[in-house]
């Protein structure tokens, strides 16, 4: 009896497990496969490329120079008396900077006058001789011989005459280079000399230095490909030159601020140095403040000209390819992305001047690039019509509306 009941119980058990065993896979017989859920496209930004009226400019470092340069050296030799002008100061063209001693060319000047004095005393006798000389020799009452001495001695003295003239002017020449003067007008620096100094003529070393530092030079070399460049550009139209414009240049100091006062370029240099490939461009700038001062470093900013179809893309929308090259996402037909090479010419605040591989009406990706492929199907949303706020509206505080 009890292993009846045992039996039974244990097919009790056995019951109850296959019951919650096939629960389960009844169940399963019933349901059928879920589909995958479709991923939504993903929302770009994109601004539309349309051709701008720009004016590009080469952007070249160079240097100042001074306008006039004018080193000061004695024509005399002599002891220096007198320095009569502060160093680093304003000079102006014949002001006198230093004064030699003219006690020994006053002297010579006196000498060449007293000769000449000499000669032109006796001048009236023997010319009075020699007239008389001709008369008598008429008469042959004198030997033509004695009229050819008259007559020589006459050629001798005006001779002396001419002769001490010129000694003279050069005795007063000599004297007036005993004030040494400033050929031009400008900035003087430290001199060389002190009162007491012994110089000599067109000595080696310069007394001091005068630089006129209004207006001012500026030197900068540009490369012969982009001289090359500028020319192919403007021969094939793709750049205009305004005459009246075209020489107009700016200048940006070292600290980065920008000059003031426009500048002019003079000239382009025919002459390429072998050494660095390049030109020099010269331009002359204005200094009444003298904020220029020659050697200072400075960047040129040249108008080469004005662009009227030039297309700009942002520089974020622009990637590179594992050589370097430059490419962008466009947003075709069916809202579809492709990838777009590019030729670019230059950088222009924070865009690419392209002179390839965009059309006016392309759509290209600005924001968003991480998430697209080619061909993929995107929503993309123009940068023109999304609403900004301006820069100089106020923000709301947090937990306002």
């Amino acid at each position: 009896m009890q292993r009846r009941q045992g039996i039974q119980k244990s097919l009790g058990w056995a019951t109850l497990l296959l019951a919650l065993l096939a629960g389960p896979l009844l169940s399963g017989c019933d349901t059928k496969p879920k589909e995958p859920a479709q991923r939504p496209a993903p929302q770009v930004s994109t601004v539309t490329m349309q051709p701008q009226k720009i004016t590009e400019t080469s952007e070249l470092p160079g240097r100042t120079s001074a306008f006039r340069v004018a080193e000061i050296r004695p024509q005399v030799n002599g002891l220096i008396q007198k320095r009569l002008f502060t160093e680093g100061s304003d000079v102006k063209a014949g002001q006198v900077l230093y004064q030699i001693d003219s006690a020994p060319f006053q002297a010579a000047l006196d000498n060449a006058r007293a000769a000449l004095g000499r000669s032109e005393a006796n001048l009236p006798s023997i010319r009075a001789r020699a007239e008389r000389y001709r008369a008598l020799l008429a008469d042959k009452a004198v030997s033509q011989q004695d009229y050819d001495d008259a007559a020589a001695a006459l050629t001798q003295v005006e001779a002396d005459i001419q002769y001490w003239k010129a000694s003279v002017e050069t005795a007063r020449i000599n004297l007036g280079y005993t004030k040494v003067t400033a050929p031009i007008s400008g900035r003087i620096g430290k001199s060389s000399v002190t009162d007491g100094a012994i110089v000599t003529a067109y000595q080696p070393s310069a007394l001091a230095t005068i630089q006129q530092l209004d207006p001012l030079y500026v030197d900068v070399p540009q490369s012969t490909t982009q001289l090359l460049r500028l020319k192919r550009r403007l021969g094939d139209g793709r750049l205009n030159q305004d005459q009246n414009s075209r020489n107009m240049v700016k200048l940006i100091l070292e600290d980065g601020t920008p000059y003031t006062l426009e500048g002019t370029l003079q000239f382009r240099d025919v002459s390429v140095d072998p050494t660095t490939g390049s030109v020099i461009l010269r331009m002359i700038f204005p200094n009444p403040d003298g904020t220029l001062l020659p050697e200072m470093f400075v960047r040129a900013l040249v108008n080469e000209g004005t662009n009227e179809q030039a297309i700009l893309v942002p520089q974020q929308a622009v990637a590179r390819n594992q050589k370097g090259e430059p490419y962008v996402m466009i947003v075709g037909a069916e809202n579809k992305v492709s990838l777009r090479m590019l030729t670019l010419e230059r950088a222009m605040d924070q865009k690419w001047l392209v002179s390839a591989g965009l059309a006016p009406g392309d759509r290209v990706i600005v924001e968003g690039l991480q998430r697209v492929r080619p061909d993929t199907v995107v929503i993309p949303v123009s940068v023109e019509d999304s609403p900004t706020p301006p820069a100089s509206a106020p923000q709301p505080a947090a937990g306002t509306k």
